[in-house]
Formats: C-alpha cells, sequence, structure tokens
C-alpha cells in the first residue's frame, strides 16, 4: 500500500478471527496484548508467528449473555453494552518486579432478569456498571490472576462507554487514567437519559485518574484515588477532566522537552475533537461542540424525531444558545480542541437537524471520521513522521495522521489519510522501532447509530493487520488476500 506521500508499506494478517479487538498494545516483551470486547478474553500474541496464549478469560465476569448472539424475540431485544471488555494498560514495570496489568470491562446489566428490552421508560436508556481492576501477570504460567478492583461502580451503557485505558506520569510519576463516555445521553435509546458530562461528581463524560498501587486513605474504596485530583474537596474523586462526550483515544508523548495527554474523541455530527487534557479542565460538551465558534447556536449535542422528550429538539441534551456565551461562563477552566475535523456550517446543521426531528426519510448523512484510538508518532523510522498524532477511525476506515508543530500544542499541515478499506479500524499501536504499525479491527461494521451490517463488504474482520513501512528499494513480503477486502462501500455512521 502507499501512502499519500509516497510512503510504501507491506500489508499481512498477524492473527484473525478474533471477537472484536477492541485494545492492541506492542508489551515490553515485544508481544500484542490484547483484548476481545465480546469474547471476554486477554490474550497475548506473537506478531511474527501470531501463536496466540489466553492469559484470562473473563466471560463468566458478567450477569448477562451474548445479547448479540441471541433473538430479539429470546431475550427481549436486550443490547449488547458498547464495548465489553474494553481497555488494557501494562505497567510501565511488568517485567521488571511490578507485574500489574490494568483491566476495564462491563460487569454488570441492571435489567438483565427483567422482561424485554430492559430499556427506561420514554427513552430513558440502558443501564450497565463497568469495573476497573488490576491483574498481576505470571511469566511462567501464562496467565492473569490475583485481581485486585479499583472500581466497580462506573456507570456504562449500550453507548458511548469510551473506555481507553493509559498510564501515563504527572510530575514524574506514573497514572492510570481512564476515559468514560457520556453514556450516550441525549441520542437514540438514551435520548431520555440525563447528561452529566459537566456535573464533576458524576463520572459519565470524564478522565478519571487513578493510583496504580493503592496508598494509606483509611477507606479502601480511596485508596486508589490520588490525593491531588482536582475536585476532592469534598470527598475522593476520580475525575481529572471533564466536558467530554466519547473518548476513544488517550495517549501521551513529550514533544519539545514537554509531556502532554492527547485524546480524540467524537464529535455528534461534526467537529471530532483533538484535545490536550490539562489538569481540572472543562472540555465543553455538551454546552460546546468542537470550536466554540457558535455553528451550534441554537441546537444541540443530539436531536431526535420523538416528541416525548423535551426541547425543541427531542432531547435531554440542552438547547446551545450561543457556544461563545456557554465559553465566557465556563471561563478560565474551558479548553478549545487542537484540532476540530468537519466543523459543519450552521446552515448545513438546522437542515440536519430539521430532518432528522421530522424523521425525513432525506435527511442527510454528515461527514466525519469517528476516531476510535490515538497513538503519537516520536519514532524516526518513516521520513517526516516524527511527533505525529496517529488516529484510527471507524466511520472513514482510514488511519489518519495529523502532524504536531514543534512545541507538540498544535496541528500543522494537512490530514493524511492511510490504509483505506472497507473496515472499521479500533485500535493502533506500534513497534519499538517505529517500522511495524499494528491495527484492531472490528468483527462487524454495526455501530449504536441506525446504520445496518452489510456482509457483503467485509467478508474478513476480527483480525490484527500489520503495516511495515518499506525503505526505498525494499520490496514488500507480505501481501493482503484479494478475498479478504473485496469491492463494495457500506453505509456507516458515527459510534
Amino acid at each position: 500500500m502507499t501512502g499519500p506521500q509516497g510512503e510504501r508499506f507491506s500489508v499481512r494478517i498477524v492473527k484473525d478471527r478474533l471477537s472484536d479487538p477492541w485494545e492492541v498494545t506492542y508489551g515490553p516483551d515485544r508481544f500484542l496484548w490484547i483484548t476481545e470486547a465480546k469474547g471476554y478474553r486477554v490474550s497475548r500474541i506473537n506478531p511474527t508467528t501470531g501463536a496466540r496464549t489466553v492469559l484470562l478469560d473473563l466471560s463468566q465476569n458478567r450477569n448477562f449473555p451474548r445479547y448479540d448472539q441471541i433473538p430479539d424475540s429470546v431475550d427481549g431485544g436486550k443490547p449488547w453494552p458498547q464495548g465489553g471488555l474494553m481497555g488494557l494498560a501494562l505497567h510501565p514495570q511488568l517485567l521488571t518486579g511490578k507485574p500489574y496489568v490494568y483491566l476495564a470491562y462491563v460487569h454488570t446489566h441492571e435489567a438483565a432478569n427483567q422482561p424485554g428490552s430492559g430499556r427506561a421508560p420514554n427513552y430513558g436508556g440502558h443501564f450497565f456498571r463497568a469495573r476497573l481492576v488490576r491483574y498481576e501477570y505470571d511469566v511462567r504460567r501464562q496467565s492473569l490472576g490475583k485481581p485486585r478492583v479499583l472500581c466497580d461502580t462506573i456507570a456504562a451503557s449500550n453507548d458511548h462507554n469510551s473506555g481507553r485505558l493509559l498510564i501515563a506520569p504527572v510530575e514524574g510519576r506514573p497514572y492510570l487514567f481512564y476515559s468514560v463516555g457520556d453514556l450516550g445521553a441525549g441520542q437514540f435509546e438514551n435520548a431520555g437519559r440525563p447528561n452529566h458530562a459537566q456535573d464533576r461528581t458524576v463520572y459519565e463524560g470524564k478522565i478519571l485518574r487513578f493510583n496504580l498501587e493503592p496508598d494509606q486513605d483509611a477507606q479502601p474504596d480511596e485508596q486508589w484515588i490520588p490525593n491531588d485530583n482536582p475536585f476532592n474537596a469534598q470527598r475522593q474523586n476520580a475525575v481529572w477532566s471533564y466536558g467530554h462526550r466519547n473518548v476513544q483515544g488517550l495517549a501521551y508523548a513529550t514533544v519539545a522537552g514537554s509531556g502532554r495527554l492527547y485524546t480524540a474523541e467524537h464529535g455528534p455530527f461534526s467537529d471530532d475533537e483533538i484535545n490536550i487534557i490539562e489538569k481540572g479542565r472543562n472540555y465543553g460538551h455538551p454546552l460546546i461542540i468542537g470550536y466554540a465558534d457558535d455553528n451550534y447556536n441554537g441546537l444541540a449535542a443530539g436531536v431526535s424525531h420523538h416528541d416525548s422528550l423535551p426541547g425543541i429538539w427531542h432531547t435531554t441534551y440542552p438547547t446551545i444558545g450561543s457556544e461563545s456565551e456557554n465559553r465566557r461562563r465556563i471561563g478560565d477552566a474551558y479548553r478549545d480542541p487542537i484540532k476540530s475535523m468537519y466543523p459543519l456550517s450552521a446552515h448545513y446543521l438546522q437542515n440536519l437537524f430539521a430532518k432528522t426531528r421530522a424523521n425525513a426519510p432525506d435527511k442527510p448523512d454528515w461527514p466525519a471520521e469517528a476516531p476510535s484510538s490515538l497513538i503519537v508518532y516520536t519514532a524516526s523510522a518513516i521520513p517526516n513522521w516524527q511527533n505525529s498524532l496517529l488516529l484510527t477511525t471507524l466511520k472513514t476506515g482510514r488511519l489518519v495522521r495529523l502532524a504536531l508543530d514543534s512545541a507538540g500544542t498544535g496541528i500543522q499541515g494537512d490530514t493524511l489519510g492511510y490504509f483505506k478499506l472497507p473496515i472499521r479500524y479500533r485500535d493502533i499501536a506500534l513497534s519499538a522501532d517505529g517500522r511495524k504499525i499494528y491495527l484492531a479491527v472490528d468483527s462487524s461494521i454495526t455501530t449504536s447509530g441506525p446504520s445496518q451490517e452489510d456482509p457483503r463488504t467485509t467478508s474478513y474482520r476480527g483480525c490484527i493487520l500489520e503495516f511495515t513501512y518499506l525503505p526505498d528499494g525494499q520490496s514488500a513480503n507480505g501481501v493482503m488476500p484479494k478475498e479478504a477486502f473485496p469491492p463494495g462501500r457500506a453505509r456507516r455512521k458515527k459510534e
């Protein structure tokens, strides 16, 4: 495959027949560590041979079955939670004395034993709970054991669970960061569910920070929460930043001598965001979408045709009177994204909202990437790539490269796309030398929105792909089977 600036890559399938790989991490042991969202398995994969060892099976740790495999006539139409087994993070000293692996997964469906779909009345949403756990890696037995729960009361949903984990330093000490989405509150099946992204006492729509090891606090449930988190005044609180919609990309890197935490976040109909996360800051959702540029004035972060729901757009999202005024009211805590993708015009959005509210058959689609993960490329193996953000996408089925400026605080140059295929890229990892890019591919192309799966367009799914950079004069050794990606185009919407 050839990139937009002439870069050449060979392609091969490392491992297939995975049950929705959600996380792929290149470990210090030079193996790939993966989670399977629906399979609830954690595995370690040899990237050269594809040999796989299952380290942990968590399928018995959830109180609900595989709703995605059960006819609606049997389970009442209950949904699978978005994700399932989600993020994974490896302790920086995994092989040198601290063999800790951190996992996030949905463990409870609150309506599992109730008849029907389990949705709260008047589109009030689907209610799940997620758990954050630390395991210990036994090298000899090739297994994960000795679980310790950091938190098991995190709200979850069938939509916008986010679920990324990242270990990153603050003032030289490593911490665990966990992104929690707004749970889809205000849209689709959750259109009548209240949105709490601006409520700092609730973990929905936040980035959380935890200790890697318990501290000396008297209460066990407080020992995993750092004592210098920004909102600890009333009680220990894991919230690090707030005002988020659906952060599925979480990355840290040192650029120009300064370490920064970067995120990639889904916008509702436009304005997918790239943010730099700072302690205690407010990123605007659902009061400001993308830049505070007033293109959402008079609109909201969601719209439905359910006239039983409040407001002119039939959603629990608040109507945005003025983005710029909301920015003024939030004050110094507010942070604009460093990049907002597809900031659509107010006229386009007004038309889209009106037709969606009317449930018009000709309501338009909208351009978006739906970023699903993020990593910072700091190596020098691929010319001109150093200090670039690489984000995988669900809607456009490609890898996007955004070059950071010299300070690492802004984006410069064009948005560049690579490896475009009719699939959904879920996560990304890099080899230690920066020559190989590993991408996790969803097992289906369905989303939380109103799209349907078209199996004719993606006959090969649920795999890890390896893209290897080929310097000038080097020939490709790996090829993609033609039958893996037949021609065709799927109708895909955002997740």
